[in-house]
Order: C-alpha cells, then sequence, then structure tokens
C-alpha cells in the first residue's frame, strides 16, 4: 500500500478536522525529525573536527617520537661502526707486525723453520690418526 492510498484511507475514516489536526501532527513530526537530523550531523561533525585534530596531534608526536629513536640509533650506529673501524684496524696492524715478524723469522732462519714446519705437521698428522 502507497502513501497515497493510506492517506487517502484515513480520510475516508476520519473527519475534516481529525485529518487536518492528523496533518499537522505529521507534519510537526516531520520537521522535528528534519530538526534532530540537522542536530546529529552537526555533532557528527565537530566530533568529527575534533577527532581530526587529536589524530594530526597524536601522528606529529609519534612522528617526532619516531625521529628521535632514530636520530638515537644513527648515532648509536656510527659509534659502532666507528669503533670496530678501529678494532679493525687495530687487529690488521697486529696481523701485519706478526706476518713481519714470521717473515724475519723464516729469512734468517731458514733450515730451522722448514724443521719446524715439518714436526708440526708430522704431531698434527698423528694427533689427526687418532
Amino acid at each position: 500500500m502507497s502513501d497515497d492510498d493510506a492517506l487517502s484511507e484515513l480520510k475516508k475514516l476520519t473527519d475534516k478536522a481529525t485529518y487536518s489536526r492528523l496533518q499537522k501532527d505529521l507534519n510537526a513530526v516531520k520537521n522535528d525529525v528534519t530538526a534532530l537530523t540537522e542536530q546529529i550531523t552537526d555533532a557528527l561533525n565537530a566530533f568529527t573536527g575534533q577527532a581530526t585534530k587529536q589524530a594530526r596531534r597524536n601522528f606529529k608526536d609519534a612522528r617526532s617520537r619516531a625521529d628521535g629513536v632514530m636520530s638515537d640509533l644513527q648515532d648509536r650506529g656510527s659509534a659502532v661502526y666507528d669503533d670496530l673501524r678501529e678494532r679493525g684496524s687495530a687487529a690488521y696492524d697486529a696481523a701485519y707486525s706478526m706476518e713481519e715478524s714470521l717473515e724475519d723469522a723464516i729469512t734468517q732462519r731458514p733450515l730451522a723453520s722448514v724443521g719446524l714446519a715439518l714436526g708440526l705437521g708430522l704431531l698434527i698428522g698423528m694427533a689427526w690418526r687418532r
């Protein structure tokens, strides 16, 4: 049943005064619903605006904290890298120094060096067999 059919049936069942009063009440309800819809829309828009502002503030705070953490991590990483580079340089220097000492010893005593190498090889081979 459509709205027009319902209205015509209502008009038939009621007298003119009652129908007119019902029509006014129906219009008043429609106006109230329209006003309430506008109020709800305004409230939601205000809430959305506040939520958007709060979300932006939270995002800026989080970004600032993340930038701080990244800066701190970068500083720490640079310090670790520098420390490792220094240690690596010291280890390289020590290995180079040891190589030079070994080379000098072999150059000064070639037969003793060959005999030492053969002896160590023999010991390692015997230990390996067991």
